[in-house]
C-alpha cells in the first residue's frame, strides 16, 4: 500500500478486539481514517466509545496475548502492523509519540523527570552525549513554560503538581523530535483554568512545530478549541467527520447533535435544563444490529435497527453514516446504487 505524502495517518479498516473476558469485545469497529500533515483532529464521544483504543492502537499498545487487532495504519510512511517489537520501540517516540492522560502514572516515580527525558533522547540518539540530552530537557522544560527548569529537572513526579506533571508529559513526549503527537484526554484531570493553559499551549506547539496531533477528548468544547478537523465515535465506529467549522455549524448525525445540545455555553439562561442524551451507551460484546445509536436515537426507525449505516458525503470535508441524514439517499436512489 501507497499512501499519498500529505498524509501523515493512515488507518484503514482498523478492528480491535480484547479477548481477556468471558466474551470478546469489539472495541474499534471499522475505522477509517486519514490525517494531513500539520492537521490537529480531535477524537471526540462518550467514554467507552473507542478512542483511547483507536489512539494507542497507532502505537501497538495493547496486550498482544489478550488483543485481536486488523486493517491497516501507517504513520509517517511506516506500516506498523508490519513491526516487529524492536521496530515497534525504535518508532515509538521518534515518528510518534503519546501524551497520557495520567502522567503521574505514565511517568516513572523512581527517577527524575530529567533523568527520564535523558534516557530517552539518547535511546533513540545514542550520537548525543549526557550533556547534551540535558540541555535539550532543559530547553524542554523552557519551551513548555516550566518555571524554575534547572531545578524541575532533578524533581521526581510526584513533587510536581498536576498541571506541571502534564507540562513534563508534554516535553517528554516531544522530546526525539516525532512527527505525529497523540493526546489522550491531557487536561482531564486538570482544574479548568490549567486545562486552558494546556490546550493552548499544545496548539502552540503544534503550529511551532509542524506536528500532526490527534487529541482524544469527550469534551467538545475542547475540541473547539484546538482542532481543525473532528471525528466523532460511538461504539467503536467513526459517525461523523468533519471541519469543526462545518461540523459544528451544521452536525449531521443525531449523536452529534445531541453532544453539541448537551454542552454548557454562555448562551445557555440560567436555570436552564442541559440537554441529555437517554438510555446508556451499548454493550460491546453484544452490539446490536443497525445502527448501534438506535435505541437511544429520536428518530430511530425499523430500518435503523437492522441496517449499519453506509459512509454519506455531505460535502468534500464532511462524511456521515447515518439513514436519516438530509443527504441520504432514498429508497429509490438505493436501489439503483450499484
Amino acid at each position: 500500500m501507497s499512501t499519498h505524502h500529505d498524509i501523515a495517518v493512515d488507518i484503514r479498516d482498523l478492528q480491535v478486539t480484547f479477548t481477556g473476558g468471558r466474551q470478546p469485545v469489539r472495541a474499534v469497529n471499522g475505522v477509517d481514517l486519514q490525517v494531513r500533515r500539520g492537521e490537529v483532529l480531535a477524537l471526540l464521544g462518550e467514554s467507552g466509545s473507542g478512542k483511547s483504543v483507536t489512539l494507542r492502537s497507532l502505537l501497538r499498545l495493547h496486550p498482544p496475548k489478550q488483543t485481536q487487532m486488523s486493517g491497516q495504519i501507517w504513520v509517517g510512511g511506516e506500516d506498523v502492523m508490519a513491526m516487529s517489537p524492536h521496530q515497534l520501540a525504535d518508532h515509538r517516540g521518534r515518528v510518534t509519540s503519546m501524551i497520557f492522560q495520567e502522567p503521574l502514572l505514565a511517568l516513572d516515580p523512581v527517577y527524575a523527570i530529567g533523568a527520564q527525558i535523558v534516557e530517552s533522547i539518547r535511546r533513540h540518539e545514542p550520537t548525543v552525549t549526557a550533556q547534551q540530552a540535558q540541555q535539550r530537557a532543559l530547553e524542554l522544560f523552557e519551551r513548555v513554560r516550566i518555571p524554575s527548569p534547572e531545578r524541575r529537572l532533578a524533581a521526581y513526579p510526584h513533587e510536581m503538581s498536576g498541571g506541571m506533571r502534564q507540562r513534563a508529559m508534554i516535553a517528554l513526549a516531544l522530546a526525539c523530535r516525532p512527527q505525529v503527537l497523540l493526546a489522550d484526554e491531557p487536561t482531564t484531570a486538570l482544574d479548568a483554568t490549567v486545562q486552558i493553559q494546556i490546550l493552548l499551549l499544545l496548539r502552540e506547539l503544534q503550529r511551532d512545530l509542524g506536528l500532526t496531533v490527534i487529541f482524544v477528548t469527550h469534551d467538545i468544547g475542547a475540541a473547539i478549541e484546538v482542532a481543525d478537523r473532528i471525528a466523532v465515535m460511538y461504539a467503536g465506529r467513526l459517525v461523523e467527520e468533519g471541519l469543526t467549522r462545518e461540523l459544528i455549524r451544521s452536525p449531521q448525525h443525531p449523536y452529534t447533535r445531541a453532544l453539541l445540545a448537551s454542552r454548557a455555553h454562555g448562551a445557555l439562561a440560567r436555570g436552564t435544563r442541559l440537554a441529555t442524551i437517554a438510555g446508556s451507551p451499548p454493550d460491546l460484546s453484544a452490539l446490536p444490529p443497525g445502527c448501534s445509536f438506535a435505541p437511544r436515537c429520536t428518530l430511530a426507525t425499523e430500518d435503523c435497527l437492522h441496517s449499519s449505516p453506509e459512509a454519506i458525503r455531505c460535502s468534500e470535508t464532511h462524511v456521515v453514516r447515518c439513514l436519516h441524514t438530509a443527504h441520504a439517499p432514498t429508497p429509490a436512489q438505493s436501489a439503483r446504487l450499484p
